[in-house]
């Protein structure tokens, strides 16, 4: 396809866009804004989302529910991700993933402790593969993680600080 032709086809494809809603276009962009202003996404809010947008509210909590990027529940003061990637997979990182559940007391399917101080999730990959296993503690990226290591970065980050 040549480049004069983009623009046709770039025209057609927005025709079909113009006939969507724009209430429902509405939807994504303002559970993202309401979950940046609390942190996640009460049922209340959902509720209202839907009200104001004249949508079923099992609509709004079936998007809600199926994108990952939102919440559902608070989150802890700190997220632990867990790399779940293929290297960190045969360096066991599912392993470290439950014991961090272990050690912070969460039981699946909640991902926050109990004292609301850590958030454990899993994520496909988080580009440490040399590290492997691999976790990141809020900003800070800790590889080659094993049980002690876990339990200090778990302690330093209770202290407010981070482990060596």
């Amino acid at each position: 396809m040549d480049s004069k032709n983009f623009g046709v086809l770039v025209d057609k494809i927005f025709l079909r866009f113009d006939t969507y809603d724009p209430i429902q276009c509405a939807l994504i962009p303002m559970l993202q804004d309401i979950q940046a202003e609390i942190g996640y996404l009460p049922y209340p809010a959902l509720k209202n989302v839907a009200e104001l947008l004249h949508l079923p509210p099992s609509q709004v909590y079936g998007v809600a529910t199926f994108y990952h990027q939102f919440r559902l529940r608070p989150r802890g003061e700190h997220m632990i991700t867990v790399c779940r990637g293929t290297a960190c997979h045969v360096r066991e990182s599912l392993e470290v993933y439950n014991f961090l559940n272990q050690q912070l007391d969460i039981k699946p399917p909640q991902d926050t402790s109990p004292d609301g101080a850590f958030t454990v999730q899993q994520v496909r990959c988080l580009g440490a593969c040399a590290l492997a296993p691999v976790i990141k503690v809020d900003d800070t990226v800790y590889g080659k993680v094993d049980q002690a290591k876990i339990r200090d970065i778990i302690l330093a980050a209770r202290k407010g600080g981070m482990a060596e």
